[in-house]
């Protein structure tokens, strides 16, 4: 049977945290049984190997990105198949991953690379990593805090460290499973909240997933979002369990998943969720339950005041207002609303809403 591996990327603007979370979520982990791996940042590599990506010669500046893609993408590779062959179940933490490249180029640079690297975002942002944590800069909310003394490579005053960390949201924003670590709390509990999130996504203590949903209405533009096109079917349960699988894309470029559900309460659930290949879930299409239909939904991501949120359209069923999610919060008023949004009603935890009655035929 393989082995368990798990890889994340944390991320984030300049003096967010990142090295004393990293030293934690090692320690941390390896205390719980882990074998944990670290994939140490790809552009420090280079640029301590004497690779100016400041330079204003726009072909080696191109052939940098290029390779440094193509070496972030192999060394991850190859730290994963190392730990692939643990006895134990591992953990590889990348210290930043492949999207965070965009955060540093125009848009078309970025399109001429994806092109000349043969890959897409989908490819690189979704199927890679199955979390992406984003702690955000001291710059932001904690001013006070924000340092160029323990970083030689540091060179961004606060209103730049902004614009990156503005820049490595939006390049991940799309992931299933981004979530947003601010400032509105102590280092410490920052630190805390970044081992939380681990802790869900390789299921360890139990994995509680609280989501607050609310019918919404859009009355205005939403910046800076990602669109990805749906497809969730449910299959005949198994021991009681729900299972479903689901299609995720955009632009063609599709990834595949089959989750295991176990409801503990009306607002809680315990998910086991694992990426599978086109042809099994084409395969596993054949165990659809007969009592369901296939939800059908147009997905909008966008984070907003450190909150990640998910603005559905549902194509199949219809339904006349947008469906809101979002797992990171626990209480109502932990909710942070944007003003392009108008709240119908709060469905948490309301049954009528679930997906799987939504499918009832």
């Amino acid at each position: 049977m393989p082995n368990q591996v798990t890889k994340i990327v944390l991320t984030g603007g300049p003096c967010a945290g990142k090295t004393t979370a990293l030293a934690r979520i090692v320690e941390h982990f390896s205390g719980m049984g882990f074998t944990v791996y670290t994939v140490p940042e790809a552009a420090t590599l280079f640029s301590q190997s004497g690779i100016n990506f400041q330079t204003a010669n726009e072909m080696l500046f191109f052939e940098s990105e290029k390779q440094l893609m193509h070496f972030q993408m192999e060394l991850e590779d190859r730290i994963e198949r190392i730990a692939s062959t643990s006895v134990q179940p591992a953990l590889i933490v990348c210290d930043r991953g492949t999207m965070d490249i965009r955060a540093y180029m125009p848009p078309q640079v970025w399109d001429k690379l994806l092109a000349a690297v043969g890959t897409s975002v989908v490819q690189l942002r979704d199927a890679r990593y199955a979390a992406v944590i984003h702690m955000s800069t001291a710059a932001k909310g904690a001013e006070r805090f924000y340092t160029l003394a323990n970083n030689q490579a540091r060179r961004e005053t606060p209103e730049q460290a902004c614009v990156i960390d503005d820049r490595l949201i939006s390049a991940w924003t799309g992931h299933p499973h981004l979530r947003v670590i601010g400032n509105d709390c102590s280092f410490e509990e920052k630190i805390n909240r970044v081992l939380k999130e681990i802790s869900n996504v390789v299921g360890v203590p139990e994995p509680i997933e609280i989501e607050r949903k609310y019918l919404v209405e859009l009355i205005g533009e939403v910046p800076n979002s990602n669109v990805s096109d749906i497809r969730q079917t449910y299959l005949t349960p198994v021991d009681g369990k729900e299972r479903r699988v689901r299609m995720r894309g955009e632009d063609g470029n599709n990834i595949y998943f089959l989750t295991v559900k176990i409801r503990l309460a009306s607002d809680r659930s315990y998910e086991q969720e694992r990426r599978i290949d086109e042809s099994t879930y084409h395969q596993l299409l054949g165990e659809a339950n007969p009592k369901k239909r296939t939800i059908v939904k147009r997905r909008r991501c966008f984070v907003w005041a450190d909150q990640y949120f998910e603005l559905d359209q549902f194509v199949e069923p219809e339904l006349p207002y947008l469906m809101l999610e979002i797992e990171d919060a626990t209480r109502p008023e932990d909710v942070k609303f944007p003003p392009f949004i108008r709240v119908i009603r709060d469905v948490t935890g309301n049954p009528d809403y679930y997906n799987s009655n939504l499918a009832k035929k």
